[in-house]
């Protein structure tokens, strides 16, 4: 996030933390290398998922709603729905405080993880950003949204 033009979104504070969670959700790299590693710094999948629906409440209604706020257009929105609704359905059969293997280990996480990458690629592009860096770090995504 250190090339997005942080201040174009009126509500770009919860677009940084959509687009945290997405990326994580995203990297299988990072799935690896942090969650399943116990890497200190990045949260877990629950602590994502949280990320991703707790201030946008897109596990009640369609991101749709906030193309304008948060969102640049009905496309990213569209991607963004397909992402909450996969990983939402796998946090709901495995549990919220099921471990990280549980998540990866889940016949539909595949599938979530790609519907993540799609709508990460999308807003990354968006924000003018490589979407292929690794995912920050939970402190760096506080300090960057302290700021500005």
């Amino acid at each position: 996030m250190g090339g997005m033009p942080l201040n174009d979104m009126p509500w770009w504070r919860w677009r940084s933390n959509v687009r945290s969670a997405l990326h994580m959700l995203s990297d299988p790299v990072f799935h690896q290398e942090c969650w399943l590693a116990g890497r200190e710094g990045y949260g877990d999948v629950t602590d994502a998922v949280y990320r991703l629906v707790e201030d946008t409440w897109l596990d009640n209604w369609s991101a749709e709603k906030y193309v304008g706020t948060i969102f640049r257009d009905s496309g990213e929105a569209a991607l963004v729905d397909v992402a909450v609704l996969r990983v939402l359905r796998i946090m709901h059969q495995v549990g919220a405080d099921a471990p990280v293997s549980a998540y990866m280990e889940h016949h539909g996480w595949p599938e979530a993880v790609r519907a993540a990458r799609d709508a990460h690629v999308r807003m990354a592009t968006s924000d003018g950003e490589d979407p292929d860096t690794p995912p920050r770090s939970l402190e760096v995504l506080r300090i960057m949204t302290r700021s500005a």
